[in-house]
């Protein structure tokens, strides 16, 4: 599992990817975003304003596995749904 972000609210994961994932990321529900990478190096500080590491950069792989990374948002999304058709 590569470095995570989350958002102050906690609504909002971030996963870091290998580039070229966002041109091929079709999964309902979520979006892979490009960016300029080329170069970046991952800072103890997280990257994004209002943001902060749930997993930092150096505790984490480089990227997270983008089929993994597929494989794990649809399980979730597959109990999310069981859990509301429960209600």
């Amino acid at each position: 599992m590569g470095p995570v972000l989350h958002d102050d609210g906690g609504d909002t994961l971030g996963f870091l990817v290998p580039p070229g994932t966002a041109a091929a990321w079709d999964l309902p529900g979520s979006t892979c975003t490009e960016t300029d990478g080329r170069g970046a190096t991952l800072a103890p500080e997280p990257p994004v304003a209002g943001s902060d590491w749930l997993l930092p950069p150096g505790e984490a792989d480089l990227a997270t596995d983008p089929a993994v990374l597929r494989e794990a948002l649809g399980e979730a999304a597959r109990m999310i749904k069981a859990a509301d058709s429960c209600r």
